[in-house]
């Protein structure tokens, strides 16, 4: 899909509050307008932005659609003509999953809410100039993650129809997983978005798989992660805008801030000419 050949985009670095609910939507809201005031079109706040992994009050934390807090999310994106990108915590009714063979895993029932038979979701989410362009519920949860949410399964880009592009989308322990970026850039991404709460003391581990992803797909990835600390454990920041060479554009460092960059999306076709790793794949071996 042939799209616009730049995009000024932003990542909201932040300290979330752990389960402060409406003082984290009106931080996150804030930081947003600075960075619409220096013109991002596209904006990416970090995992579960609103709340942290809020598992003791796990039901206040999640998210119902139609949700409050997606709305003032959407009005956001709508006054700002923007595109608004994170994740929240969603609460699904088993109903619903049942309902329509998109929704859940059958094969994690076991994770439901026996009183009142709901699943929960690590959801991303994406607005675009108010409408929601897509969703992408979190297919890898982490470690104790899968004690509480379930697994999406699904993993393909989301359109933008203004803006007539394709964004990749994975949130956070998923960039340990070059599958679903390949996958992602084989389905004609523009640009991966990583959402994050990518913890201390991996830094390192962050910061080179953030740029082996683009590097090894020759496409521009934002990677957006929170700073701050939880009751369990303190947060890096090191947010990144970075091209499809693989060069780091922008780097929030470890304080709440604001990063924004004008990426060269056209710049990809360039580089997969000067270096043909697509044109090369083995796909009858691999």
């Amino acid at each position: 899909m042939a799209g616009v050949s730049d995009v000024k985009v932003a990542c909201v670095q932040m300290d979330v509050l752990h389960c402060r609910k409406q003082e984290n939507l009106g931080k996150a809201l804030h930081m947003a307008l600075e960075a619409v005031r220096k013109g991002a079109e596209i904006i990416v706040l970090p995992e579960v932005f609103s709340t942290g992994f809020c598992y003791e009050y796990f039901d206040h934390a999640a998210e119902t659609l139609p949700s409050p807090l997606l709305e003032n999310l959407a009005c956001f994106s709508e006054a700002n003509d923007c595109i608004l990108m994170g994740s929240v915590i969603e609460k699904v009714a088993s109903e619903e999953i049942s309902n329509s063979g998109k929704l859940g895993n059958s094969e994690n029932s076991t994770l439901s809410d026996s009183s009142n038979s709901s699943f929960y979701y690590n959801l991303g989410f994406c607005f675009e100039s108010g409408a929601l362009a897509g969703n992408y519920r979190k297919t890898h949860p982490f470690k104790n993650e899968n004690q509480y949410f379930s697994r999406g399964n699904s993993i393909k880009p989301i359109i933008l129809k203004k803006q007539n592009l394709k964004i990749g989308f994975q949130i956070c322990y998923e960039l340990r997983f070059p599958e679903i970026a390949r996958k992602l850039t084989l389905a004609g991404s523009d640009f991966l978005v990583t959402t994050a709460a990518f913890p201390n003391p991996r830094s390192e581990h962050w910061k080179i798989l953030a740029k082996a992803r683009a590097i090894e797909n020759q496409i521009p990835h934002i990677a957006c992660n929170r700073t701050g600390s939880a009751p369990d454990c303190t947060y890096f920041g090191n947010s990144m805008i970075i091209d499809a060479w693989g060069e780091v554009k922008a780097n929030a460092g470890n304080k709440e801030c604001v990063i924004v960059y004008d990426l060269d999306l056209s710049e990809k076709a360039d580089i997969r000419k000067s270096i043909p790793v697509f044109e090369d794949r083995r796909t009858e071996l691999y």
